[in-house]
């Protein structure tokens, strides 16, 4: 007999979707693709790009999650400044305690790459009225179901309720599919890079 599938849904962030969120962040970590291969400590991509957003900047988390768990998310925050002064001052000492730099081992694997990043973290300086910034994730049998406007939508809200004029986010140039995205949802580049795009969206 067929079984019930409970649908996926979309709601904001509880403490116990984190382990999910990493999981989706290794899986979609490199340009979109699966980069669990990459990696021998599989949680040190999340912990750049997913865990301190909903610590540092609550309510500016979503996830999506069906019958196999978080499936997706986007994370944000409303000043990507003082986020850096966070993340400098909360984050990264006990990150770096833990994660001493490392030479490149020439296997293939980019962990050292990781934690050079933890270590020698780039600060951003936001576009001008675009103060915010994000980070999205889906896995494949999610994508191509409106989640991911859906998702950055409830973060677009959220902070449109805090005034927040603009927000941006980088993007890989490797990943095609992704800009494509971006641009119907009416992101606009704003500065070309070697490695990719910074894109922007206007919210007022």
């Amino acid at each position: 007999m067929p079984t019930d599938v409970a649908p996926a849904v979309l709601r904001p962030f509880h403490p116990s979707d984190l382990a999910g969120m990493y999981r989706v962040c290794l899986r979609t970590g490199d340009a979109g693709g699966d980069a669990t291969g990459l990696y021998r400590q599989p949680e040190l991509l999340g912990h750049l790009y997913a865990g301190p957003y909903p610590v540092a900047d609550p309510g500016l988390t979503f996830v999506v999650v069906d019958e196999q768990g978080v499936g997706g998310y986007v994370v944000g925050t409303a000043d990507t400044a003082r986020f850096d002064d966070w993340l400098e001052e909360r984050w990264w000492p006990p990150l770096r305690a833990a994660h001493p730099r490392v030479g490149d081992p020439d296997d293939g694997t980019q962990d050292h790459v990781l934690v050079e990043r933890v270590h020698a973290w780039e600060r951003v300086v936001p576009p001008e009225g675009f103060p915010a910034h994000l980070h999205v994730d889906l896995l494949p049998h999610l994508q191509g179901q409106g989640w991911g406007r859906r998702l950055i939508g409830a973060l677009a809200d959220a902070l449109r309720e805090r005034g927040v004029p603009g927000l941006h986010l980088g993007v890989s140039a490797a990943n095609a599919s992704a800009i494509a995205f971006y641009e119907r949802l009416g992101f606009t580049t704003e500065t070309a890079y070697p490695w990719g795009r910074r894109m922007v969206l206007p919210l007022r």
